[in-house]
């Protein structure tokens, strides 16, 4: 199964209000294992950059004024994404960006489908607790020691160690049932979904069931046949 776990940086939190798309990091997992294949690019937003958004990613306007359009990189963009689940940490705000560039360049939109909400799904596992990137990655052990501004593709590797914490751990891609065929879990039911393996048949040798009733046969006084007191 392949999975696309991505991150955005931007100007600002609302598309319509004229904010823009600075940066985009995805990283690809099959069966919850990243492959090192990843697509990674700065973006001109074509504008200013506010101070306050700045002091959260640290891109400036002059560093982003000689780098790609939306547009020029919108076609190896799709191409990465494919067809396949979409993961993001507060999934609502990424797609909204990535839909609204996709739109103002006259391509389709990102299925909302297609979404797997890691905010969600830590909700869920872990209610009253923080749900910050920063947070879980504390909870489940992930070193953060690079993470000194956000970075969207930084963002996206740290998340994509999160997500497979979340749903299950390591232990989901060790394969051990091949014929099994691997279920999507929604977010809903990816913490609480129990994986039961089905039962393996062994049979027994009839010489070693023949062994068997002989050796019960020589006991003398078994346990099993004596009265209780």
């Amino acid at each position: 199964m392949r999975e696309i776990v991505f991150d955005t940086e931007t100007t600002g939190l609302s598309f319509p209000s004229g904010d823009r798309l600075v940066e985009i990091g995805c990283v690809e997992l099959v069966n919850r294992v990243p492959t090192g294949n990843h697509f990674h690019r700065y973006i001109n937003p074509e504008r200013d950059m506010p101070a306050e958004a700045e002091r959260v990613h640290g891109l400036s306007a002059r560093f982003l004024s000689d780098k790609p359009l939306f547009g020029d990189v919108v076609e190896e963009l799709v191409d990465f994404l494919g067809d396949c689940p979409l993961v993001a940490h507060n999934a609502t705000f990424d797609f909204g960006f990535l839909n609204g560039e996709l739109d103002r360049c006259g391509r389709p939109l990102l299925c909302t489908t297609r979404m797997v909400d890691t905010l969600g799904i830590a909700r869920i596992r872990h209610p009253g607790a923080k749900h910050t990137l920063d947070a879980l990655c504390s909870r489940y052990g992930i070193d953060l020691s690079a993470r000194q501004l956000h970075g969207a593709l930084l963002d996206a590797q740290l998340l994509a160690q999160v997500y497979v914490e979340l749903t299950g751990g390591r232990q989901i891609t060790l394969g051990l049932a091949v014929d099994t065929p691997v279920m999507r879990e929604t977010p809903a039911e990816a913490p609480t979904r129990v994986h039961v393996r089905p039962a393996r048949h062994f049979a027994v040798p009839v010489a070693e069931l023949e062994r068997h009733a002989a050796f019960v046969q020589s006991l003398e006084e078994p346990l099993w046949t004596q009265v209780a007191h």
